[in-house]
């Protein structure tokens, strides 16, 4: 058993490096197809757009676009790797350093965001299922429907029209309080740093300006994760060994939640994964309508300044995000359900 687990694991990391590189391919074929020669190929790497032929014709040297272009995706691949994304246009500084700056924050309203959403879907759809064709189960798939088909701009907008402009009960946008002093930097995550820091103050001021993308990510989130959760129950309560667990005289309790509940969770993990890749990439819109200085904000940033480096950057790092979820998906899949790793 535990050989064809060992064994599923490498095949599938080795299934995902290769999708990284052939992701990597694709967005490399498709720079070309926009810049299809050395100087329009600097023009995106300049961070000035009106630099004269001789300047395009320096960076272009640089940067190796008159090698031949195996020798080019080669040092492209390498350079990924290596985190060697290039120089940011609008500061200056290594793209890596900025995706650092940048993607922590995002992190924490993602994760936080996310297991909320799962949580909450997964109770959700458990109980719909168990009370089908009821009231209850009628007001779980009206809410989550509704949820699900609302676009994300409008359900962050109305979050924050109501809860911070109505009420007045939670800041309406930023990452912390403007006028504190941000502790020093350990991880990155400013939830973490200020624990670290015993800086409560912060702590309390990071915490109350992540609430509100937290449940706006959540929102948009768990109507998917309930209607698969309803899905899988149902089905998982239909089968024979439910019935039978049903005739030896077990409750309604034990049976939904003991005995069907761990097959019916093992399709939902898939998607489980897959959402929080999605929503890493998604973040933009939430982090836009809230100021949140994330990676959200720093590729619409990227967007208006005709950053292209930044961007194909930022590309990479989502599309690596979304296959290392896809991968984990997997992965929790093979520990779940042993009949997929000895397949």
């Amino acid at each position: 058993m535990a050989a064809g687990l060992v064994t599923f694991l490498v095949r599938r990391l080795i299934n995902a490096i290769v999708t990284i590189i052939l992701m990597i391919l694709i967005i490399f074929v498709l720079v070309h197809v926009v810049a299809p020669n050395p100087i329009a190929m600097a023009r995106l790497y300049s961070p000035n757009p009106r630099a004269s032929t001789a300047v395009l014709e320096v960076i272009a040297r640089n940067q190796g676009f008159y090698n031949p272009l195996p020798v080019q995706f080669w040092d492209y691949v390498k350079n990924i790797f290596t985190g060697n994304f290039g120089t940011d246009l609008m500061t200056g500084n290594p793209e890596i350093m900025m995706i650092g700056q940048y993607l922590p924050i995002s992190l924490q309203i993602v994760i936080i965001g996310n297991i909320l959403g799962v949580l909450i879907g997964i109770f959700t759809g458990t109980v719909s299922a168990s009370n089908r064709n009821s009231k209850t189960d009628y007001g779980i798939k009206g809410v989550y429907l509704i949820t699900w088909a609302a676009p994300t701009f409008i359900v962050a907008s109305l979050l924050q029209l109501v809860v911070a402009y109505w009420l007045g009960l939670l800041p309406s946008t930023g990452v912390v309080n403007s006028i504190l002093t941000a502790p020093k930097t350990v991880t990155g995550f400013p939830l973490i740093d200020s624990m670290l820091a015993g800086d409560w103050t912060y702590l309390v001021s990071v915490v109350q300006h992540m609430v509100l993308p937290c449940i706006a990510i959540a929102i948009v989130g768990f109507g998917l994760i309930t209607r698969l959760t309803r899905a899988s129950m149902i089905d998982a309560l239909d089968k024979d060994y439910v019935k039978l667990s049903y005739m030896k005289g077990q409750s309604k309790r034990k049976v939904v939640y003991g005995t069907a509940f761990r097959n019916a969770l093992i399709p939902v993990i898939t998607i489980v994964a897959l959402t929080f890749g999605l929503s890493l990439a998604g973040a933009v819109v939430v982090e836009d309508i809230y100021n949140y200085h994330g990676i959200g904000f720093f590729t619409v940033q990227a967007v208006y300044s005709f950053d292209y480096v930044a961007l194909l950057a930022l590309t990479v790092v989502f599309g690596i995000a979304i296959i290392v979820a896809n991968l984990v998906a997997d992965l929790l899949y093979a520990v779940a359900d042993p009949r997929v790793r000895l397949t």
